[in-house]
């Protein structure tokens, strides 16, 4: 289906959403109610084993909130629920999400980017929750991803100080997995999306959870939960297929079964 603020185009095995409202790619709540259908859309296509998002051109990738309109409604509580609900449902996603950003990162399209499980930055863009020179915080999560990405200390410096963060910089805190060359951050999320299509689906899927529901617990219901995945992938064909192909020395064929 068409939508107003994004495009979604399928290369089988991954889909590429691309947030398209230049020269910004600014957040509105259409934008947000679109990248919800999106998802929606890729998550039930048994072709797509994983999501890249980006933004249009290539300068920004999100610069945050469209701030002559994002907070002008009269339900602006509303809107930054429904957004936090749109960013954990990236975190959840049962399918690897890889914000390729290809461009400046800043406020709300810090939070997307930090919501997805792989970041590739442009080298030479920056990223930052930069609302703080605003006179606000973050709505979308950034208070609360960026310490668990790069720790307390580091997190509440930029936070307060609204600092846009260099890549170099992002890459050493950990905030993103690797840099790109200008002009092959999409390409390079492209390759990895083909490399995760490789790998077992349900098993991705089941890692995703563990992970997440792990991580803000006590460690021995970590364990457990880490235990009813192992449990849930062993029984699946995919198993069989892995150790049957690691036995006869050959490449393994995942189905996602």
């Amino acid at each position: 289906m068409p939508y107003d603020t994004l495009t979604v185009t399928r290369e089988a095995p991954y889909a590429v959403v691309t947030l398209n409202r230049p020269p910004a790619n600014a957040i509105s709540e259409p934008l947000m109610k679109d990248l919800n259908d999106a998802l929606s859309s890729v998550e039930t296509d048994d072709a797509v084993r994983s999501v890249i998002l980006t933004g249009s051109g290539d300068r920004i990738f999100c610069a945050g909130a469209d701030l002559g309109s994002a907070f002008a409604g009269g339900d602006v509580e509303g809107f930054i629920r429904f957004g936090n609900a749109v960013l954990r449902r990236i975190e959840r996603f049962p399918k690897p999400v890889i914000a390729a950003i290809n461009g400046h990162a800043l406020g709300g399209g810090c939070e997307i980017a930090m919501a997805c499980h792989f970041r590739l930055l442009k080298d030479g863009a920056r990223m930052g929750q930069t609302e703080s020179n605003l006179g606000i915080i973050p709505g979308f999560g950034g208070t609360q991803r960026l310490p668990r990405l790069i720790g307390r200390t580091k997190a509440l410096e930029y936070l307060i100080l609204g600092t846009q963060i260099p890549a170099a910089e992002c890459l050493a805190l950990g905030l993103v997995n690797r840099l790109s060359k200008d002009a092959e951050t999409l390409d390079d999320a492209k390759a990895l999306a083909r490399q995760i299509a490789n790998r077992p689906p349900l098993a991705t899927r089941l890692l995703i959870e563990a992970v997440d529901d792990g991580l803000e617990v006590p460690i021995d219901t970590a364990l457990s939960i880490e235990t009813r995945a192992f449990m849930k992938t062993l029984r699946t064909e995919d198993a069989a297929e892995g150790i049957q192909a690691f036995l006869a020395k050959r490449e393994p064929r995942f189905q996602g079964r």
